[in-house]
């Protein structure tokens, strides 16, 4: 019988040697960030690497750019699968680093600069670590590894289908079918070397509002002879705040409406004819998320009417609520606390960010967690948030990330094999 603890020393020194191959494709990647469904050199270098290792089997292509490798292990068991993002932001970087982001794109038609101000660069080369790891110790493994890179998290162009949705509708999760599925995301509110998760909803489903309001276009010197649609767009976003505040049970679930955007109106003394609003809905409950649905319709056609406007109201559904799965996460907590240490792993808040990781949970039981990489001489609440062209990430944490998936996969894949021994 595998001595599990000599499994696992076995992947800490493979971690160790890996390491400096973990950092130099971080910074490569770093440097030659790709936008969704573009990332063409991410992919080639990724399905490059599995075919090197070995792997059973490789499909590119998957949901335009999207990688699969399969690593089956010398032992019989189940699947299980691991997932990381590839793409990058239209954010120009703003932060001194010898590999330093340059490149440029274009993004829904405008010119922009690119950076993996969201880290997808280190869950990229974290997850190419845990396969150079894994494969290290195929003979070892008690069933198959799954690896999953995934493009265009962040959302595909407009007009274009990509990211988890359509990896799992071209087959990323069948053939075989994983039991089980995890993954990480690097996060700037989190200490480098720290570990975060809970247990069911951890981040929140994200929903785009837009709202156009009509009027009737008139001179600014005489508001009375139209219909003022900037005036009752202001009223719409202070009405639509109260739908949080006072209509919804936040002792249940919290939620977050947000306006983003007003555009309407091109001169100081004409009162446009419409103003275009922009906003984001995000809930952890299936129910309040209906009803923030119907109530932002009623409350916004109904202000627009009190003042003689015409409101449109379109709300697009995206990543539902991402919800790790409770038997899952308890019975891997003490992989993670073996892993980064027991005062390093915290039950953390719900985050109202989304992640279409739910995409996958909805198919398989499935754990997320976070990564804090803010470095050490920083203070985590108040570093620059993921998305910032300032966001940095401290690479002394990135050995840890690929200690904890590595660990996860082998922990759950040992379980179900001493599960079968005693069937």
């Amino acid at each position: 019988m595998l001595n599990p603890s000599s499994l696992a020393a076995a992947i800490d020194h493979a971690v160790r040697d890996v390491t400096p191959q973990l950092i130099a494709w971080r910074r490569d990647l770093h440097q030659h960030p790709e936008l969704g469904n573009r990332e063409t050199r991410t992919a080639g270098l990724v399905a490059a690497h599995l075919r090197a290792l070995g792997l059973d089997e490789v499909r590119t292509g998957v949901a335009h750019t999207g990688v699969v490798g399969l690593l089956k292990g010398g032992r019989p068991g189940p699947v299980v699968a691991l997932r990381a993002d590839m793409d990058a932001l239209p954010v120009a970087e703003q932060v001194d680093l010898p590999f330093r982001s340059q490149a440029r794109a274009h993004y829904n038609g405008e010119d922009c600069g690119v950076m993996h101000a969201c880290g997808h660069d280190a869950h990229t080369a974290i997850l190419m670590a845990v396969a150079s790891v894994l494969a290290s110790q195929r003979e070892r493994l008690a069933g198959s590894v799954k690896f999953i890179f995934q493009p265009a998290e962040e959302g595909p162009p407009d007009g274009e289908r990509g990211g988890a949705e359509l990896m799992i509708e071209q087959g990323a999760l069948a053939n075989p079918e994983p039991e089980v599925i995890f993954g990480l995301h690097v996060i700037s509110m989190l200490p480098s070397g720290v570990i975060g998760t809970r247990g069911g909803p951890l981040m929140a489903s994200a929903d785009r509002l837009k709202l156009t309001v009509r009027g009737r276009q008139t001179h600014g010197a005489a508001p009375w002879r139209g219909v003022d649609p900037i005036v009752t767009a202001a009223q719409v976003v202070l009405g639509l705040q109260t739908l949080v505040s006072r209509e919804l049970d936040i002792t249940h679930e919290p939620a977050v409406l947000s306006i983003g955007a007003i555009k309407g109106g091109i001169r100081d003394n004409i009162i446009p004819d419409e103003v275009r609003l922009l906003g984001t809905i995000r809930t952890f409950d299936e129910g309040m998320r209906s009803f923030m649905h119907e109530r932002i319709t009623e409350a916004a056609q109904a202000i627009g009417k009190a003042a003689r406007a015409e409101c449109e109201v379109c709300i697009e559904r995206g990543y539902d609520v991402t919800i790790n799965d409770v038997q899952l996460t308890e019975k891997m907590l003490p992989t993670l606390k073996r892993v980064a240490g027991a005062e390093k792993v915290r039950h953390i808040a719900k985050v109202t960010g989304s992640e279409d990781f739910s995409c996958f949970q909805q198919v398989v039981p499935g754990l997320f967690i976070f990564l804090g990489v803010t470095p050490p001489e920083r203070d985590a609440d108040t570093a620059e948030p993921n998305h910032s062209p300032r966001f940095v990430v401290d690479e002394g944490a990135l050995p840890l990330g690929v200690r904890a998936l590595a660990h996860l996969a082998c922990d759950w894949l040992e379980a179900g094999e001493q599960q079968r021994r005693f069937e």
